[in-house]
């Protein structure tokens, strides 16, 4: 099955995927462009937000390493944030072309693209390398895939960047999704899948190969991993006073950064799933939000019910209170599409959402940069307020 994807991977494909067609359509940057023209809040706070960052400029430069590694393996010093805000750059970068329609920027975006293309050679670590290939794999091809219609990146470039990604990120992609790094399959906890089976999807869509996005979509839908959407909602409960449902994701017992991390990364897969016209939104009556909703609810402060869950660590009998109240981006891509365009109830997930932001009327979601330097504030794209809101 590895060999059969991989010497596909180039192949064109007959199914017609929408370009650009992950995190963002075509429309959704005319949306945002129309926003930050006409001076629209809360988008142009949002918009100099992410024209101050440091990443988003057009003189910033790319260092790439012909090897990253994630974890230490006993010899090698980690050197993955190198990968991780040279990612972020390319995707800020593509952003700002989109709406500013600067080439400065359009070019700055592909030499660090191009730059990685012509550099990497392999990812290494100890079983952190999974991550690596899993976030910044799918976040890159998030990047690749809104510069693709750019006429100064030409087909070979492009080509050669399609091929660091079949040949290099797919591979342990595959493997973890497939082996779990040789331990049972719910070894792992759930942000493992997502962040894998999220690369593999973004990878068959910018590769145009239907086989590679069909195997991740699958994978969400029916996996044997706690990346399968079935498998990552443990226990459902019905909110006493509102009917809502509430469901249980697997990291709950475990710490609150990790469980609000999942979020990001769920919300990540659905998006592009939906982006292609297949609503994993809507998978198993909503399931996404129902999760959601626990999760914000209980790092909003108010109280959740809890089944027990039997890690690979133990039993954890209670849900965790370690880092309870952390804020993380991504859950205005949740709101907007739950609340706005389904029009459900979100109101746990809209007040989390608002809490990251700050709680005010001119406080709005950011991105890599804007949460620190440690890995944790560049798990997600971020940005979501000015990117994913439908709504003021």
């Amino acid at each position: 099955m590895l060999k059969t994807l991989l010497s596909a991977s180039l192949a064109a494909s007959a199914f017609a995927f929408v370009h650009p067609g992950l995190l963002h359509t075509t429309e959704d940057l005319a949306r945002v462009k129309g926003h930050v023209d006409k001076a629209e809040e809360p988008w142009n706070t949002a918009w100099k937000l992410l024209t101050s960052n440091s990443h988003a400029q057009s003189t910033y430069q790319a260092s790439p390493q012909e090897v990253v590694y994630r974890g230490s393996d006993g010899t090698h010093s980690q050197n993955y944030p190198r990968l991780y805000n040279d990612v972020h750059a390319a995707y800020q970068l593509a952003i700002r072309w989109h709406v500013e329609g600067a080439e400065e920027y359009a070019n700055a975006s592909i030499n660090i693209l191009n730059a990685w293309a012509n550099t990497l050679t392999a990812i290494g670590g100890n079983s952190d390398m999974f991550l690596a290939a899993g976030i910044y794999g799918y976040q890159m091809a998030n990047a690749a895939e809104l510069m693709r219609d750019y006429s100064g990146w030409d087909a070979a470039a492009q080509d050669k960047l399609k091929t660091m990604f079949v040949d290099i990120f797919y591979p342990l992609n595959y493997r973890f999704l497939t082996t779990h790094n040789d331990q049972d399959e719910y070894h792992y906890w759930a942000n493992w899948d997502f962040c894998n089976l999220a690369a593999i999807m973004a990878f068959g869509v910018f590769t145009d190969n239907q086989t590679m996005y069909n195997w991740g979509r699958d994978y969400f839908l029916h996996g044997d991993g706690r990346g399968a959407i079935n498998n990552f909602i443990y226990h459902n409960f019905t909110e006493e006073g509102t009917g809502k449902r509430l469901a249980q994701g697997q990291e709950a017992g475990r710490d609150q950064g990790h469980a609000t991390l999942d979020f990001a990364l769920l919300g990540a897969i659905m998006q592009m799933g939906y982006n292609q016209g297949e609503d994993l939104y809507a998978v198993m009556d909503n399931s996404g939000l129902a999760a959601a909703e626990y999760v914000a609810k209980y790092n909003t402060g108010y109280d959740v019910p809890y089944t027990w869950y039997n890690s690979y660590m133990g039993n954890q009998t209670v849900i965790s209170e370690n880092a309870r109240y952390t804020h993380r981006p991504g859950f205005e891509r949740i709101y907007a599409h739950y609340a706005d365009i389904k029009g459900l109830d979100a109101s746990w997930t809209k007040l989390y959402r608002d809490e990251v932001n700050g709680n005010s009327t001119d406080s709005v979601e950011g991105g890599g940069g804007n949460y620190g330097g440690n890995s944790g504030g560049y798990d997600d794209l971020g940005y979501g307020t000015l990117l994913y809101r439908l709504k003021a």
